[in-house]
């Protein structure tokens, strides 16, 4: 950890999975915090005859796109098919996960929205017929399918992960938490959120809440937290840079509810 930086001797708190969390540590460490990874979440590759059988009939060229929604949906196809059987045309939602797809397909994603949400994803999509792939989240929101059915297309959604959530946080984050020595708190998705506040026990000062997009901020403000900052673009990047922002408006903080 460097002495020096913009966030100088902040405590940061991570809670995306360990093994996706170290592109973000790195970062916040290279500004000279402490970063504290206390997963919300865990992911688990989804094991069915639904997800089997999706992934034979792409490999067949049987879909004419398929919808990358995370990082993690291009590993799971990394572990069950060959670069060459991701026979559809590609959409990502963000930078990262089209970057993922690259390093495994060794070819670009066909379209990848300016804006890094799914309800964007679906909107760049064009109007058209034929057969949608759509793997994800076994807790995704419905939205993308029926944004995709709306313009003509035939989504076919199927489970690539399982998510589950902890029913504690680690110790090194639970002490410093319920000791107030947290100053921020990042969260990159919906279900981060979900699960830390399932999660938590005491919460005492008053860490900056920092979301990755609207989605999940939208989440964490329904779940009574106050959003002191919100990534744009959607992207790690963009997350270490909107920690900085909330740091440097100085804006008077809620207490954490």
């Amino acid at each position: 950890m460097t002495s020096r930086g913009s966030l100088s001797g902040k405590l940061v708190v991570v809670t995306r999975p360990r093994d996706q969390s170290e592109v973000l540590v790195r970062e916040l460490r290279h500004r000279g915090a402490k970063a504290i990874v206390a997963p919300a979440i865990e992911i688990v590759p989804a094991r069915s005859a639904a997800l089997t059988r999706a992934l034979k009939e792409l490999a067949a060229g049987e879909f004419e796109w398929i919808t990358l929604t995370s990082r993690t949906t291009v590993e799971v196809l990394a572990s069950r098919l060959a670069p060459r059987d991701a026979r559809a045309k590609v959409a990502a939602v963000g930078e990262g996960t089209a970057e993922a797809f690259e390093l495994w397909a060794r070819r670009e994603a066909d379209l990848v929205p300016r804006t890094f949400t799914t309800a964007a994803l679906a909107r760049a999509l064009p109007r058209g017929r034929g057969r949608v792939l759509c793997a994800r989240a076994d807790i995704a929101p419905e939205g993308l399918e029926d944004a995709l059915a709306a313009k003509g297309w035939t989504p076919v959604r199927v489970d690539a992960y399982r998510t589950r959530t902890p029913r504690s946080l680690p110790l090194e984050a639970r002490r410093a938490l319920a000791e107030g020595r947290v100053d921020a708190i990042t969260f990159t998705s919906a279900s981060t959120v979900r699960g830390f506040v399932g999660a938590v026990g005491v919460v005492r000062g008053n860490p900056r809440v920092v979301c990755i997009g609207p989605v999940t901020a939208r989440d964490a403000r329904a779940l009574g937290l106050s959003v002191h900052a919100v990534a744009r673009p959607h992207t790690i990047d963009g997350l270490v840079e909107a920690v900085e922002r909330a740091f440097a408006r100085g804006r008077r903080l809620q207490s954490w509810p």
